[in-house]
């Protein structure tokens, strides 16, 4: 009987030991950025630890080719919580052995439970330990609030980024006109965002694939503007008429005034986003010359005119109008601004029918509410060339022109590049041109 009382003892305890081996999961790891591609002097890592029955021990290791290599992160401090995030460096810093070249970076994790398991991810990375540096250039630089400019800068050391950092815009670089594109010597137009606050200040900067910055100011005096303010009566006429245009088979829901109210705020940031990601579609060269011209037509608003929109005596909504409307006669012909090159040319909900033409360098020139489109992408146009009529597609109240620019996905006054002397002064003088 002992014996069987032992034999029933020692199945019991292989069962609960079973049970709770068997219970026992790994953990899964995130990790960002995925894959690690580069890392340098000090490269920030973040890892999500999930574990079911929380983690016991995080470890990063860095190894290279020579043989060497060295645990460059490691928290053993047991947690029961089921999720954990690490943000750690990894680096020559923390393995001074480091040399540029081929290493591997492995992360692995430990469950918190019986059974311990460990769940590990290893990464083929390059190591980049020269550190990238920037000088900008020694002109004065004069910015209205809206507006354009150009800095140019030269960088040195290892880099594969370079441009203009203005509040939360990251704003990309050029060789200079006639340099290869891996040129040192650089320019970037960039631009001065209406809603900045005045004391916003831009500065050069370079970056390696590991992360690695440097940064350089460049001297800038800019002018604050006072930009136009208007209102907009919003009556059901109205409201019909433009939803019929935007909305026709009304898949949009709710009320008239919700349903308009969706287009004017939602619509509205999801076009400027369409608009904004345009600007990686730019040719690496000047497709423009001179002035752009303005259409000869009465301005009806303004560039970041900021309209209240008034329903039954309420104020019902708030938008800023990034770009000028202009009139003159129904269907009045649709002129290109300068020479470039066609990227756009089709509905973008609230512009209606719109077309976006490239300048070169981050330039681009906007075309909305028009009635009719004679030009497809890929086209070249030259300055003057017609490319369509006006109309009242889209958000548009009456047949007028919305015409606006933008400088790197970031609309700017087109004022500016309606002046001969300030393009020559501001920008060609400083490229060579």
């Amino acid at each position: 009987m002992f014996k069987r009382f032992l034999a029933v003892v020692a199945l019991l305890c292989l069962a609960v030991i079973a049970y709770f081996w068997f219970s026992g999961k790994s953990p899964t790891l995130r990790i960002n950025p995925d894959p690690i591609k580069f890392i340098g002097l000090s490269t920030p890592i973040s890892v999500q630890v999930d574990g079911a029955h929380g983690i016991k021990r995080v470890a990063a290791r860095l190894a290279q080719q020579n043989g060497q290599s060295a645990v460059v992160f490691s928290d053993t401090g047991r947690t029961k919580a089921p999720e954990r995030t690490y943000h750690f460096d990894i680096g020559k810093k923390s393995a001074p052995f480091l040399k540029e070249g081929n290493a591997t970076v492995t992360i692995e994790a430990q469950s918190n439970d019986f059974r311990g398991a460990t769940t590990s991810r290893t990464f083929d990375v390059q190591v980049i330990l020269r550190k990238p540096s920037v000088t900008a250039d020694g002109f004065q630089h004069y910015i209205n609030q809206g507006g354009s400019e150009l800095v140019t800068f030269d960088v040195n050391g290892g880099w594969s980024e370079a441009g203009v950092k203005i509040g939360p815009y990251t704003i990309t670089s050029f060789a200079m006109p006639g340099q290869p594109d891996s040129s040192n010597h650089r320019f970037s137009l960039f631009p001065y965002s209406w809603d900045l606050p005045a004391d916003t200040v831009p500065v050069v900067y370079a970056k390696n694939a590991a992360g690695d910055q440097d940064t350089a100011s460049f001297w800038v005096k800019v002018f604050p503007k006072k930009f136009h303010e208007s209102t907009i009566p919003l009556t059901d006429t109205l409201m019909k008429k433009i939803l019929n245009d935007i909305d026709p088979d009304g898949k949009i829901p709710g009320s008239l005034l919700e349903r308009y109210l969706y287009c004017n705020r939602e619509m509205r940031k999801q076009n400027s986003k369409q608009l904004y990601d345009l600007r990686l579609n730019t040719a690496h060269k000047m497709l423009w010359k001179g002035e752009f011209v303005r259409p000869p037509a009465k301005t009806e608003s303004y560039f970041a005119d900021r309209r209240s929109y008034m329903y039954n005596g309420k104020k019902v909504d708030e938008e800023v109008h990034l770009g000028f409307d202009l009139a003159s006669t129904v269907h009045m012909p649709i002129r290109a601004a300068n020479s470039g090159k066609v990227i756009w040319a089709q509905r973008l909900g609230i512009y209606g029918n719109c077309i976006v033409v490239d300048h070169g360098y981050g330039l681009q020139t906007i075309y909305g509410h028009l009635s009719r489109i004679d030009v497809k992408p890929g086209d070249m146009v030259a300055k003057g060339q017609q490319m369509g009529l006006s109309g009242q597609t889209g958000m548009a109240g009456g047949d007028h022109l919305h015409f606006s620019m933008q400088v790197d996905g970031v609309q700017v006054n087109p004022r500016e590049w309606w002046d001969e002397h300030w393009i020559h002064d501001r920008i060609l003088s400083k490229i060579g041109k």
